[in-house]
């Protein structure tokens, strides 16, 4: 009788154990989801949903709907690679990215190796360094074009030329130089870089300092022999990394272009240089043709993959460099 209690016990011991701790999975399970729920929902409802939305238009005559009928196949497609204004947007996305990649990898690495290098007040550094990055390119865009480079005398780059005894010069204009490059290309330095820079400079103290110490005693003269030989190659992938965001970045062109070379129906310096983004929002919203704006964004995400894969092949992304 006594062994009978027992195994009872027993069992019914074990039965309340395996119950507290199903409801403890459960517990914890339902915390996740009601973490995690939300941004699920939202993930879905804002990026899947319209991902999926815009690639079903793009089969679809949509002009002035989002809800077609008919079905006109790769039409949009071939429509798209064969217009000049598209692949003219092509061109000045690789003459921006030309200009804008080597100048940005210079900036930020140079900066990165500077703050590593010093022995106090590197908080404060990186923190100058990336508060730009909190500053929209919208915002940031407006005070480049009313302010720094207006193109009136009293603006404070043509100040700073005024006192260097040199003529000042009308910035965004489609008349003589394009000196709207340099408009273009400074503002996004301005507001990229800081992002970059943590980037390259968490991968520099990274690098063990008793390599360094060790080039020291074998006869390296500290600077640019050391930079080579020990730096560069033991910073290739993560400079790789950034190369790859500055150029992704650089298809995602938009607000400068925009805010700085005209809003929605201008005409002139706007229409001869826009990056692709900036051309697809003209068939899209403009001319209100969601067929063709949904299949070139599509086109430009193929195209934006296929560099990346590029890219990573050819520096070869994640492998070891000795």
């Amino acid at each position: 009788m006594s062994v009978q209690t027992s195994n009872l016990a027993f069992f019914t011991k074990f039965i309340g154990a395996k119950g507290t701790r199903q409801r403890r999975i459960l517990r914890d399970r339902l915390t996740m989801l009601a973490f995690v729920g939300p941004f699920l929902i939202g993930l879905l409802l804002f990026t899947y949903y319209p991902v999926i939305r815009g690639f079903y238009l793009s089969f679809f005559q949509a002009r002035g709907t989002v809800t077609p009928t008919k079905f006109i196949g790769l039409e949009n497609y071939q429509w798209l690679l064969s217009e000049k204004a598209f692949t003219d947007s092509l061109v000045t996305f690789v003459v921006y990215t030309l200009l804008i990649t080597p100048a940005t990898f210079a900036l930020t690495l140079g900066l990165a190796v500077l703050v590593n290098n010093i022995r106090f007040g590197t908080p404060f550094f990186r923190t100058v360094f990336f508060l730009p990055t909190a500053v929209s390119f919208v915002i940031g865009s407006l005070i480049w074009k009313m302010s720094l480079f207006s193109g009136l005398p009293s603006s404070f780059v043509n100040q700073v030329l005024l006192f260097l005894g040199q003529p000042p010069v009308v910035w965004v204009s489609i008349k003589g130089l394009p000196y709207y490059w340099v408009v273009l290309v400074t503002i996004r330095l301005w507001l990229m870089t800081g992002g970059y820079f943590l980037i390259l400079l968490a991968g520099l103290q990274d690098i063990p300092r008793e390599l360094y110490e060790a080039a020291y005693v074998d006869g390296a003269v500290p600077g640019w022999s050391t930079f080579r030989h020990i730096t560069l190659p033991l910073l290739s992938n993560v400079s790789i990394s950034v190369l790859l965001l500055i150029v992704i970045n650089a298809f995602q062109a938009f607000a400068e272009f925009y805010n700085i070379l005209g809003g929605m129906g201008s005409i002139g310096l706007r229409q001869l240089v826009r990056p692709p983004l900036l051309y697809l929002y003209d068939i899209a919203l403009g001319n209100s043709d969601y067929g063709r704006g949904s299949a070139g964004s599509f086109i430009l995400m193929c195209l934006i993959v296929a560099f990346t894969l590029v890219q990573v092949r050819l520096f070869g992304l994640g492998r070891k460099h000795n």
